[in-house]
């Protein structure tokens, strides 16, 4: 398929996964320029998280993961102020290819669209697993029992792996890592050992 030409709006500790909704306040004058720009166009662009070390450059062009999320903003609010307050819809992991050149104060790369490596095998167990620990984990937070209702129910396995990623999952590396993992059985067992782990901390924290 043919490369995308997107805009980077690169944030410290943000993963965007495909899916799934991003409420976003946009105030630096950059960035509003590229939403402006992005409105007037196709309404994407790309969320990249940032890599470590990141302050030393963020004036200029600090280093980003590769993979990131790339979406269509689906509404958008320009205060009086200048600033927005938009929502991105998750459409697609891309893998940044390079940057372009541009004369604009946003960074605009070259991305190819990466898709999912589908199960093999029946998901399902895999799947019951996640909806288990979800069930456990929202008894340890005293939340009601339907909260989590909407991103498990009838969905590819990928999409609701996605989902639940981005609605429970706190450690913005291990998210980085789930963005990465394309291959679908991999990113299930993968979030099924991260929401064990998070129900096993919260039980040993009222121990």
């Amino acid at each position: 398929m043919p490369p995308l030409t997107l805009p980077i709006f690169p944030l410290p500790d943000v993963t965007f996964f495909p899916h799934t909704l991003l409420p976003l306040h946009v105030f630096e004058a950059r960035y509003r320029a590229m939403v402006m720009d992005a409105l007037a166009r196709d309404r994407r662009l790309a969320v990249v998280r940032l890599r470590p070390g990141f302050e030393a450059a963020y004036a200029g062009k600090p280093a980003v993961h590769a993979v990131a999320g790339a979406g269509e903003i689906v509404s958008w609010e320009r205060l009086a102020t200048g600033r927005y307050n938009i929502l991105v819809k998750g459409e697609w992991r891309v893998r940044i290819e390079s940057e372009r050149p541009s004369d604009t104060l946003y960074r605009i790369v070259t991305a190819q669209r990466l898709d999912d490596v589908a199960p093999t095998t029946d998901a399902s167990a895999a799947l019951a697993r996640i909806r288990d620990v979800c069930g456990r984990l929202l008894r340890a937070l005293d939340r009601p029992a339907d909260l989590l209702d909407t991103a498990l129910a009838g969905q590819l396995p990928g999409v609701i792996a996605d989902r639940i990623a981005a609605a429970v999952v706190p450690d913005a590396d291990l998210r980085q890592e789930l963005l990465e993992t394309f291959d679908v059985t991999r990113r299930l067992d993968r979030l099924g050992q991260a929401l064990e782990q998070l129900v096993n901390q919260l039980r040993e924290g009222r121990e």
